[in-house]
């Protein structure tokens, strides 16, 4: 695990390094000229530093890994996805005004 980074998942690899990961992962679908996700990117950045070791943090772009995106039914991006045990436990959609914070909240109420 690239511990603190954020890791680009293709279709190939996600079952393996999301659906099999040991903590849980939040990835994030988005594409390169989505504004609202190149916005999001520094963020989820900071977030993958400061989980580092307590949550993986992932990103698909769906212009590339289509099928990934099409598996996990993303109609709209930025979409972030949280893993835990393999399954799907929470989603958020979009850009928040309070984005940092509103990860954090979701992230930590599956980390207890």
């Amino acid at each position: 695990m690239d511990e603190g980074k954020l890791i680009s998942l293709t279709d190939q690899d996600f079952g393996s390094e999301v659906l099999k990961a040991e903590v849980p992962v939040l990835v994030d679908f988005w594409a390169p000229w989505c504004g609202p996700c190149r916005m999001a990117g520094p963020v989820l950045e900071k977030i993958a530093e400061e989980y580092s070791g307590k949550v993986k943090v992932c990103k698909v772009n769906v212009e590339e890994q289509r099928q990934v995106a099409i598996d996990n039914g993303i109609m709209s991006i930025p979409t972030l996805n949280f893993y835990k045990n393999g399954e799907l436990v929470d989603q958020m959609t979009g850009v928040t005004p309070n984005y940092e914070s509103d990860i954090k909240k979701k992230l930590d109420s599956h980390l207890e």
